[in-house]
């Protein structure tokens, strides 16, 4: 009786270091709402956020799907402030997609934050989007806010930086190489 009680304390303890038996299915990422990001510096992964902003999140996996996004520049860069890209002709000027709903939440405008770019009118975002490279909280409640960088920000610092005040990034520009949703990506 004495060995049979040992054992089962020796076995729940050795249960309880052990991981549950979908822990880490809950742990990993959801492949599904995370997007690849290949620069020529390394791998960005965002976690989109389709609760924040489903239209917004549903439009960047299409846009990524159909590859539009590979090879796409940086057009508007600033140091201390963002990085902005998805204009297919790097004008600033340009979009791909539907036009979208505002979807503004109470997210905030964080480093690593990513954030739809849209002209004056809320409900004007296509395909611009602009990583946060610093807090810059002025813009909470401005812009949908639809992922946040979870690895490779290191990256994003290194992306080359435009003119001071206007961002404009001169030639050759860095460009956005492969972008996928995790879901599909071989690699």
């Amino acid at each position: 009786m004495r060995r049979k009680f040992l054992f089962s304390i020796a076995a729940a303890a050795l249960l309880s270091l052990a991981p549950l038996p979908f822990a880490g299915a809950a742990a990993a990422a959801d492949k599904e709402n995370t997007l690849y990001i290949d620069l020529k510096d390394g791998r960005v992964v965002i976690e989109m956020r389709p609760d924040l902003a489903p239209k917004h999140v549903a439009q960047i996996k299409k846009l990524a799907r159909e590859g539009k996004y590979d090879g796409v520049a940086f057009h508007r860069v600033i140091e201390g402030f963002m990085a902005q890209t998805g204009d297919p002709d790097g004008t600033g000027r340009g979009g791909m997609g539907e036009l979208l709903p505002a979807e503004f939440s109470k997210a905030p405008h964080t480093r690593g934050a990513v954030s739809m770019a849209r002209l004056d009118s809320p409900n004007t975002a296509r395909s611009q989007f602009f990583i946060v490279l610093k807090d810059s909280n002025f813009l909470d409640g401005q812009y949908t806010v639809w992922g946040k960088v979870t690895s490779g920000m290191e990256f994003v610092d290194k992306i080359k930086k435009g003119a001071p005040g206007s961002g404009a990034v001169p030639p050759p520009p860095d460009r956005m190489i492969k972008v996928q949703v995790a879901a599909d990506a071989k690699n």
